[in-house]
């Protein structure tokens, strides 16, 4: 009987601790003002909830408190659209956006519905682009937590990064607190809000299950800007707009996709960081427009093989592939081949981590970038531009000298069996019409190898390898044969959506 006590206590009281180091963990609130020093934008209200007491029951009440305090925050949204852009709203694909569900194939009249946050006071909501994009004129309806309704006008659309801002005549409303969606830990506990299926206020609960995940789901050219938080709490086609929550009651992110095969809640979805929204509506405000500032470059990952091949310790930082012409980078003297390290300090790893910092920023403000360059590390100012100024892609290379252009080698295939690849020479009309003034193309790769795994296509042109030039299949042989078994080898590629480094390593 006293053993049964015993552990009894001991459970208690290791369930208590528990609760205890949970709860501990909880942040409380940030700086409420809007990111940039000067603004006359002031966004959000007072952090609503200050968590004090411990213990899972404390957790619930926790929830109770943000559930209350945040939902007179949140809006339905109505959109009435000619519908136009049905698939839009729907893609066929794993990623979805969510709202409004708009179901039918033929050109008529639609209506749906999404989500928002009430920004300001004054009735300033942020939704999402693709919620009101192709919205009809006066056909955004917003209805209140009260269930007042009222006619909203558009002001201001950012599909770079799926965002919007609209506007009611109201005043004295509830706007939800802005947290620093960079203090979010991937684990803590998050709130979704909004308006699924058409039940209104509806607050589900889960986790951060990841930071900074680009899906490629906004469809913006180039300048798309993907740093999605994930989350497990469920959100389903009405959702779009609304508000995820920390347990503070502070806004982390707008609620904006879903990864389902069914256009349904499946386990994750995805939400635009609140400090992209913070710059994103105070443009849209101000301006109408979003004044976003670019570098001006092209880029891509770095994993460990190009790491190896750029002679990197560690595969860190953000490959420049090119630089574009008349822009920032290459004001600043960026060149191919060029690793970001960090902007301003802080360290970026991934492509969507650089561009959601850097759109932050406006044209004219200066950034530090600390940039690994040919085994040393130096730092460069960059002044950043508009990206209406930056229009064409730097040339991978200089042209060919004279001489060696009257050179052209017949074509033949030589095969590359450790990269499983084959490749011949180019003839005058082809290189003419890939726009190449070299290289050498490729006519076969071989299922799963390394050119394979490491996206190397058929009829994809090596310009470079190892820094080198290649203008025929011996000189690329005479390149890889210099390499040992285990080493990486730097290729610059030529392909239909343009020129970019490529590291493979020779197999063991």
């Amino acid at each position: 009987m006293k053993k049964t006590v015993l552990t009894s206590l001991v459970l208690v009281t290791v369930g208590i601790l528990f609760g205890a180091i949970l709860v501990s963990n909880f942040s409380g609130g940030v700086d409420l003002s809007f990111a940039r020093s000067g603004s006359e934008v002031k966004l959000g209200g007072p952090t609503p909830v200050t968590v004090q007491s411990t213990g899972l029951k404390a957790i619930s009440d926790n929830f109770v408190a943000v559930a209350k305090a945040v939902t007179p925050s949140v809006v339905a949204i109505t959109v009435t659209t000619s519908g136009k852009k049905t698939e839009k709203s729907m893609p066929h694909d794993f990623f979805h956006f969510f709202g409004p569900d708009f179901k039918s194939q033929e050109p008529q009249p639609e209506q749906g519905m999404g989500s928002g946050v009430i920004i300001t006071a004054d009735g300033y909501i942020a939704t999402n682009n693709h919620v009101v994009d192709d919205a009809d004129k006066d056909g955004i309806e917003v209805v209140m937590h009260d269930k007042l309704r009222y006619k909203a006008k558009l002001i201001g659309t950012d599909p770079s990064t799926d965002l919007a801002v609209i506007k009611i005549d109201a005043k004295d409303l509830p706007a939800a607190a802005l947290g620093n969606s960079d203090n979010v830990q991937v684990g803590e506990w998050a709130l979704a809000i909004g308006n699924p299926l058409g039940l209104t206020s509806t607050v589900t609960a889960g986790i951060i299950s990841a930071k900074g995940r680009s899906i490629n789901i906004i469809r913006d050219n180039n300048y798309s800007i993907e740093d999605f938080i994930q989350t497990d709490a469920a959100i389903n086609p009405g959702n779009s707009g609304g508000a995820l929550v920390n347990l503070s009651g502070e806004l982390i992110g707008i609620n904006t996709a879903i990864a389902t095969t069914n256009a349904r809640y499946q386990g994750y979805g995805f939400a635009v960081p609140v400090n992209i929204l913070k710059t994103v509506a105070a443009d849209l405000i101000k301006e109408g427009k979003v004044r976003r500032g670019y570098i001006g470059v092209l880029i891509g990952a770095v994993d460990q093989t190009m790491a190896n091949a750029l002679g990197m310790k560690e595969a860190k930082g953000v490959l420049v592939q090119s630089t574009v012409k008349g822009g920032a980078g290459e004001a600043a003297g960026l060149k191919e081949g060029d690793v970001i390290l960090s902007v301003d300090g802080k360290e970026v790893n991934a492509g969507n981590e650089l561009q959601s910092y850097i759109a932050t920023h406006h044209p004219g403000d200066r950034v530090m970038l600390k940039i690994f360059r040919d085994g040393s590390v130096v730092e460069k100012p960059i002044t950043l531009k508009a990206r209406d100024e930056e229009k064409t892609v730097v040339a991978a290379s200089e042209p060919r000298k004279e001489e060696e252009e009257n050179s052209v080698e017949s074509p033949r295939v030589m095969k590359f069996d450790n990269l499983g690849l084959s490749v011949r020479s180019m003839t005058p009309d082809e290189r003419k019409e890939l726009e190449v003034d070299r290289g050498v193309i490729v006519t076969d790769v071989k299922p799963y190898g390394e050119a394979f795994n490491r996206a190397i296509g058929k009829n994809m042109v090596i310009v470079e390898a190892d820094r080198k030039q290649v203008n025929s299949p011996s000189e690329l042989k005479k390149v890889v044969d210099g390499r040992k078994p285990g080493d990486s080898l730097l290729l610059r590629i030529r392909s239909e959506r343009g020129t970019s480094f490529v590291a493979v390593q020779i197999p063991k």
